[in-house]
């Protein structure tokens, strides 16, 4: 659906007045069925509820695992080296069992003269806000937590709430280097979450939803044929430049090189990490790979097509949309996709060098934020014209 139509939709009577799309997700379909009838109501959605947050929580904790891994093994080949060989065999894959079983039997300290209340709950505060995100993420066509229409709002708000565990970490923590690092994060998130929310402008603008399910499913076709190609990126000259900003803007919210200056560890000793130890300095980093495999999600969702692929199309022709074999494609591929953007992440950070505050402030503001407006604005000359052209 163009973004004219979808206006022209939305203010009619019928839009306005009606309803959103339902609830639910597939934790409560699948206990719906094995549900005993003398479970009360309130203790199945608690139910639902635990195991959903526990499926969220191993998926965070394998995305670690697996990101620490394979960046360990980039940085190496990069750098023409191995790296993890041996920890429980092929290519060192126990590496980071071992790493996660070293943190938990570390000693937490905390600095003397430290906000003791404040020091605990940052960490909490910046996993909590990833998770939230992390529910609005699809699995597949049928396979979600909830429904959301605002899917992609309510990453990018419940995402940015990490800042507020970092800016606390840095605050209780004591420590000037600590503080230092969190006003830098607190500055570089303000300078480029504009950026990075304007350039997501152009593949809502094309596609005509915030909702992740229907931005992959409106990509499935490319000029009326089902071929799993019609990627944002295809059918919009202008989306190509606002994936590049984008990608960008996703570099500084994510904290990667070469915009990892509230780390800066040439700097700031480790920013807002220096007086952290043992497992809670460990979430944090537990936070960093989820995100970034979450903006890679947004990234392929809104301009890669999403769960489409010319398999997925061959699989609807072979009518066999809806089933099992049908949605753990749809995962995989996501999955896939979304590693492909993690990798590029790890690529970027070990090619290049880190640039300073000024710099890094100065491209936020000056440069990516005017060009995303720009591309906002030819976005939507090109959806006109063709809406003019289509219909």
């Amino acid at each position: 659906m163009s973004f004219l139509a979808l206006v022209q939709d939305t203010i009619t009577k019928d839009n306005v007045m009606g309803t959103p799309h339902d609830g639910g997700n597939f934790v409560t379909e699948l206990l719906a069925k094995i549900r005993p009838e003398w479970l009360p109501e309130w203790m199945f959605i608690l139910t639902a509820v635990g195991i959903a947050v526990g499926f969220i929580v191993a998926m965070v904790s394998v995305i670690a695992m697996w990101s620490v891994w394979m960046e360990r093994k980039v940085s190496g080949h990069i750098q023409c080296r191995y790296g993890p060989m041996y920890a429980g065999g092929w290519h060192g894959w126990a590496q980071t069992l071992a790493d996660g079983v070293k943190l938990l039997l570390k000693e937490d300290m905390i600095p003397k003269g430290a906000d003791r209340a404040l020091f605990w709950l940052a960490p909490a505060i910046v996993l909590a806000g990833i998770f939230g995100a992390l529910a609005a993420m699809p699995l597949s066509y049928d396979w979600y937590f909830a429904r959301m229409d605002l899917g992609v709002f309510t990453i990018l708000a419940l995402g940015s709430t990490t800042t507020i565990g970092v800016v606390m970490a840095g605050w209780a923590s004591n420590s000037k280097w600590s503080l230092y690092g969190a006003m830098r994060e607190a500055a570089q998130v303000v300078a480029y979450e504009i950026p990075l929310g304007v350039s997501l402008l152009c593949p809502l603008m094309t596609l005509g939803t915030f909702s992740l399910l229907d931005a992959s499913r409106e990509q499935a076709t490319l000029f009326g044929w089902d071929c799993g190609m019609g990627w944002a990126v295809f059918t919009n000259p202008f989306n190509m430049a606002a994936f590049v900003i984008f990608w960008i803007a996703a570099l500084a919210e994510t904290k990667r090189a070469p915009f990892d200056l509230p780390e800066a560890e040439s700097e700031l000793v480790a920013g807002f990490l220096t007086e952290y130890s043992g497992i809670r300095w460990s979430f944090f980093f537990m936070e960093e790979y989820a995100a970034m495999f979450l903006m890679s999600v947004v990234g392929a969702v809104f301009f890669f097509g999403g769960f489409e692929t010319p398999l997925t199309a061959l699989m609807r022709a072979a009518d066999l949309e809806g089933g099992v074999l049908y949605n753990l494609v749809c995962f995989g591929t996501l999955v896939l996709k979304a590693f492909a953007g993690v990798f590029l992440m790890m690529w970027l950070r070990w090619t290049l060098p880190r640039v300073r505050i000024d710099q890094v402030m100065t491209m936020g503001y000056k440069y990516l934020t005017p060009l995303a407006l720009l591309c906002v604005l030819l976005t939507a000359v090109w959806e006109y014209v063709r809406y003019l052209v289509v219909g």
